[in-house]
């Protein structure tokens, strides 16, 4: 057990004042510390995390609009532990079965994103801050690249996929120029007229997707639903919930289709109930011109993590984690062939 997490259990027990109630981590990780006790949960954020932010998304999850769309915090106070993290409380929830494949909610979390990208953002409380999806997947480069791994065609190829990214995809604000960070300055001078190109294409495409901004959830996956007291699925965690281009919500479930680890009916299953609950994100039509850039740029951050990851823990790529990296190398030849 980490510091935090023995920090997190103590203060757990201090609120209910029962110094021996048995409480069970259910995740330790650097970007998040999870423990419950009973039926509550309290989770320590990740370090750095805005309060304002934090508070405006508590908020936002508390507030009737979100209603049986997003699971409501216990009570909107914010603690804190010693290191400062910030600490929120939770009713706990039955998660998905990991060991259950078939009995996955993949209609029920279409239908869920479908309700919270047509929540009326102006009656919410504000400012909302900006769905985080981008600025994950930037992370997930930066932590690549700071693992100074040797070189080889998979990290070449993610990195190259990442820089043929829109810039608001790498988490670039739109008033800036081509993030050159992300191009190697040698590239950068062989290939101006490109840069030039894609620069201008950033600007179209973020100013095309401007018009559709919604309240997003920021990091979807089936990790992110749960059902508490054997009532209907919620969403949980919303670290990276904010205003934003709601096709990033869909963007995971199609990333992982694409590279063939969702199956074609569950894909179906899973679009064709956001589209009949009213969602948008995707047309009514070929998908793809809509989800296209959110896919790739979950392809490449999840590329970039189990390339880091399995790295830092002197391993091979598991079956999923390979299938992502060849879906970036993929996309890193399309590019190639197409200029």
């Amino acid at each position: 057990m980490s510091q935090t997490a023995a920090q997190l259990v103590a203060a757990l027990r201090r609120g209910r004042r029962d110094a021996t109630a048995e409480v069970t981590v259910l995740a330790d990780r650097p970007d998040a510390t999870v423990v419950r006790c009973g039926h509550v949960v309290a989770k320590a954020h990740p370090p750095g995390t805005d309060p304002a932010e934090l508070a405006v998304r508590l908020g936002v999850a508390a507030h009737p609009r979100c209603a049986g769309i997003l699971l409501p915090p216990v009570d909107d106070d914010m603690g804190a532990l010693p290191d400062g993290r910030r600490v929120t409380l939770w009713p706990y929830g039955e998660p998905v079965a990991p060991d259950a494949p078939d009995a996955a909610p993949w209609v029920e979390a279409g239908k869920l994103l479908a309700r919270l990208h047509a929540v009326p953002v102006a009656e919410l409380p504000g400012p909302l801050p900006a769905m985080r999806g981008p600025v994950k997947a930037a992370r997930a480069i930066a932590r690549l690249r700071a693992a100074a791994l040797p070189d080889s065609t998979a990290i070449r190829a993610v990195l190259h996929a990442w820089s043929g990214l829109p810039g608001w995809a790498r988490g670039v604000n739109h008033a800036d120029r081509v993030d050159r960070v992300d191009l190697d300055r040698t590239d950068c001078r062989a290939h101006g007229d490109r840069v030039d190109r894609v620069d201008r294409r950033d600007r179209r495409d973020y100013a095309d997707r401007q018009e559709v901004n919604r309240l997003c959830h920021g990091d979807l996956h089936l990790g992110q639903l749960i059902r508490p007291r054997a009532t209907d699925w919620r969403l949980i965690d919303i670290d990276d919930l904010g205003l934003g281009d709601p096709a990033w919500d869909l963007a995971r479930p199609a990333a992982w289709y694409a590279a063939g680890l969702l199956a074609p009916e569950d894909w179906d299953r899973f679009l064709g109930a956001y589209r009949a609950a009213g969602g948008s994100a995707a047309g009514q039509g070929d998908p793809w011109p809509r989800l296209d850039v959110p896919a790739r740029a979950l392809t490449v951050q999840t590329a970039a993590l189990a390339l880091a990851k399995a790295a830092a823990a002197g391993r091979a790529l598991d079956e999923a984690e390979e299938a992502m990296v060849e879906a970036a190398v993929r996309i890193a030849r399309y590019m190639e062939a197409v200029g």
